[in-house]
């Protein structure tokens, strides 16, 4: 898993947060994902194909979390 795809699946991800791209949470985010994925590519001994496109969407309830 090259870097470039790694920040595709990370925006990927990401893309429904709406997170502003300047906040310091979002480079935290980022750079905790890039940690994982890194991790799992290091784990997994090959690259491991996901297609994101047959995955279906996930929404955050945060109310639900108490985070309103």
């Amino acid at each position: 898993m090259e870097t470039s795809n790694r920040d595709s699946i990370i925006a990927y991800c990401l893309a429904p947060l709406n997170l502003n791209p300047n906040s310091e949470a979002m480079r935290e985010t980022v750079r905790r994902l890039d940690h994982a994925l890194k991790t799992f590519q290091s784990q997994a001994g090959r690259p491991v194909a996901v297609d994101f496109s047959q995955m279906p969407s996930l929404v955050i309830n945060e109310a639900a979390h108490g985070y309103e």
